[in-house]
């Protein structure tokens, strides 16, 4: 059976298998459980004990824990990706097993959020690195110690860069031969000029 929360595509067997493990939370702590998890999509850390508090009358074992919260993570973020409504993923989730309260609960947490989670999930989708320094200069080589007559220029170039996934900077330097760099830099507007069609 296809579903919507899952880009149309049958459930994976795991969350299947966590549906049961979830019921056995009340409602109202699912919906708090669902609340720890969406704070987490949204980039927040989530009170691990806080969600053992939760789940400690349902006998839930540290792997319970940990997989409850993967399928919740799995279904909440899932949807959020593909605009599933509230009362379709409810629909969906009761096919799976989930019992209606669970369902409902689970999604008014959801429902709640998901115009956050999706501008959150926008804003760090499809992130690039970025250019945040580019420091360059041309060296002429007169005569080295092991070639007495060079006299070819070389381009240095050193740049910080702001990886997309991960925080601080970093240092990318190198150097070309002229000749090198001529293709670099015809190379470099191609691109660009592939971008600006691309943006018009």
């Amino acid at each position: 059976m296809r579903f919507r929360f899952c880009g149309d595509l049958d459930c994976p067997d795991w969350v299947l298998a966590e549906i049961s493990i979830l019921s056995r939370i009340t409602s109202i702590k699912m919906k708090q459980l669902c609340n720890q998890v969406i704070q987490d999509l949204l980039g927040k850390e989530i009170d691990y004990e806080k969600v053992f508090k939760l789940t400690a009358d349902a006998k839930y074992e540290p792997s319970d824990v940990k997989a409850s919260i993967a399928a919740l993570h799995f279904i909440i973020a899932s949807a959020g990706k593909y605009a599933v409504d509230s009362e379709s993923l409810s629909s969906e989730l009761q096919q799976l097993g989930l019992p209606k309260e669970h369902s409902s609960a689970l999604c008014r947490a959801y429902g709640d959020n998901l115009v956050k989670l999706q501008e959150h999930f926008a804003a760090v989708s499809l992130r690039l690195g970025a250019l945040k320094q580019l420091d360059w200069r041309v060296d002429y080589i007169l005569s080295s110690s092991q070639v007495t007559d060079v006299q070819e220029p070389s381009v240095q170039l050193q740049m910080r860069v702001k990886p997309a996934e991960v925080d601080g900077e970093e240092n990318v330097s190198f150097a070309m031969s002229s000749d090198k760099f001529r293709v670099f830099l015809s190379e470099l507007k191609q691109a660009y000029a592939l971008v600006e069609n691309l943006a018009a």
